[in-house]
């Protein structure tokens, strides 16, 4: 699977070969994820029960986790704490993998750490823990030494920038000088309010209200966005500005006076946390190996599309990428799919914390039956896994005159139904390995089987999952169809 033509070249879609140094604020992002059904009898508050609690690298750690989940390699640098959230982050980060460890550890600085409380899939609050204040001189120094160590080894350098004090003070501006000097690419995902602090950076990748901030200018149109992105480029003297506008895409402008336009991606946001730092690695990594910046942004606004349809402080696998982008220059149905796509699309909707539904068929003519019974599939579940068997599993299973309907046909009217959400084929006699490799909450067949006749039930039921047998139709079959077609008179043709 390769990349879109317009992403042609030499470049193949193998991010290994860029190093990219990750500098700025580590945090240790934490999620409470909580059931909530009461209010508190103490004040108008809602209770929250806490059922689990999933913590990972947030801030330029994030950034960093970003460029290692599409086979980059990070150098993660900035400050972490001698306290228990620092310990805990200093063990993703070596948990992590293609994650160069060049954090400095700090006593005096507690490490930053965020905890969401979500209820039902929406963000309830969030309580920080931080301590914010500029490097003192010893801090400014150690860092400087680890940037001048750190550079000559990497393709380009991200200052991920949450104004908690890192990069305040002079690091900042001498990290973009001895990069440049270097012919490194700096781009800048900013907090400060002017864009002359980062003076000299390849590409400044601000949201629309903090351009809106920074210009001093309306950019609730791409006009007024061009014509605020341009006055800041100018004045930090950059080479582009890359601005993100949430549903309304995103706007490049690059210091040749060329504009770049690109629609929204997200089909469905669940959390916009971290959005920001998929963005500016995306960015970073695909101009490092080779892409300019045009199609550098395009990269970067399809990883926005799929991390801000996961739960939590997401990244996006190279495989996750790289389907989404054959899917954009596919000219079948975008519902049908080979197995390792499908693995792909069910840990993408596992992320978002969604259910998966999985049921399989010749459904070789498909009548009011087959209609009914997946709907009443889908109501079990969120999204709905469709096996079919492929001609030659058909022959074995019906008989040498069936199937019917070759197999691409069968799938495009099964794809075509709104209660269907991925369709997919097996050569085999039963779909047991699809059951084992998808691992599906919900297996679902019709109600002329029982659990003990039901293949993978054994399977599903040993991982937590469940089996649902759904009521059929009556008087709805696809052999009594054929049959009546076979026992109708013949028209005579004409003579």
């Amino acid at each position: 699977m390769g990349f879109p033509m317009d992403f042609d070249g030499d470049f193949n879609g193998d991010f290994s070969g860029a190093t990219i140094l990750c500098l700025g604020d580590i945090m240790l992002d934490r999620f409470a994820y909580c059931g909530i059904d009461r209010i508190s009898p103490e004040a108008p508050v809602p209770v929250l029960l806490l059922r689990r609690v999933e913590s990972m690298l947030g801030g330029a750690g994030n950034v960093a986790r970003n460029i290692a989940a599409l086979g980059g390699s990070a150098v993660l640098m900035g400050f972490l704490g001698d306290d228990a959230a620092g310990e805990e982050a200093r063990a993703k980060i070596a948990a992590t993998g293609r994650i160069a460890d060049a954090h400095i550890l700090s006593p005096a600085r507690p490490t930053v750490c965020k905890t969401r409380y979500i209820a039902g899939h929406q963000q309830i609050m969030r309580v920080d823990e931080e301590h914010v204040r500029d490097l003192d001189p010893g801090e400014e120094a150690r860092l400087l030494d680890a940037i001048g160590k750190a550079l000559p080894d990497v393709d380009a350098l991200i200052l991920s920038d949450y104004g908690k004090g890192v990069l305040g003070g002079r690091a900042r501006k001498l990290a973009i000088d001895r990069a440049r000097r270097r012919g490194v690419p700096v781009f800048v995902d900013p907090k400060s309010d002017d864009f002359r602090d980062y003076r000299g950076a390849t590409c400044i990748t601000p949201n629309q209200a903090e351009l809106a901030r920074a210009a001093k200018m309306p950019v609730e149109t791409d006009e007024e966005v061009a014509a605020a992105a341009g006055k800041v480029m100018r004045e930090a003297k950059a080479e582009a500005i890359l601005a993100t506008r949430a549903d309304k895409g995103m706007v490049l402008v690059e210091a040749s006076g060329a504009v770049h336009l690109e629609p929204a991606r997200a089909r469905e946001v669940y959390d916009v946390s971290g959005a920001g730092d998929t963005v500016v690695a995306v960015l970073a990594l695909a101009h490092a190996s080779g892409l300019a910046l045009p199609a550098a942004m395009r990269l970067a606004n399809t990883a926005a599309g799929l991390v801000v349809s996961k739960l939590g402080t997401a990244t996006v696998e190279l495989d996750e990428l790289m389907l989404e982008l054959s899917r954009d220059r596919a000219s079948h149905d975008a519902k049908l799919h080979g197995i390792a796509e499908a693995e792909i699309l069910v840990r993408q909707w596992k992320s978002r914390g969604l259910k998966i539904g999985f049921t399989n068929g010749c459904f070789d003519i498909v009548h009011p039956g087959h209609v009914g019974m997946l709907a009443a599939a889908r109501r079990e579940c969120d999204r709905l896994v469709v096996a079919l068997n492929s001609d030659a599993s058909a022959r074995r299973l019906k008989g040498p005159e069936r199937p019917v309907n070759p197999l691409a046909n069968r799938a495009a009217v099964i794809a075509a139904l709104a209660s269907v959400d991925a369709v997919l084929s097996f050569d085999e006699d039963t779909p047991l390995d699809l059951i084992c490799r998808l691992r599906p909450d919900v297996l679902m067949k019709g109600g002329d089987y029982t659990i003990e006749t039901t293949v993978g039930a054994p399977e599903v039921m040993s991982w937590g999952g469940r089996v649902a047998l759904i009521d059929l139709l009556a008087g709805h079959s696809t052999t009594r169809v054929i049959d009546r077609l076979r026992a109708a008179p013949r028209a005579k043709a004409p003579v």
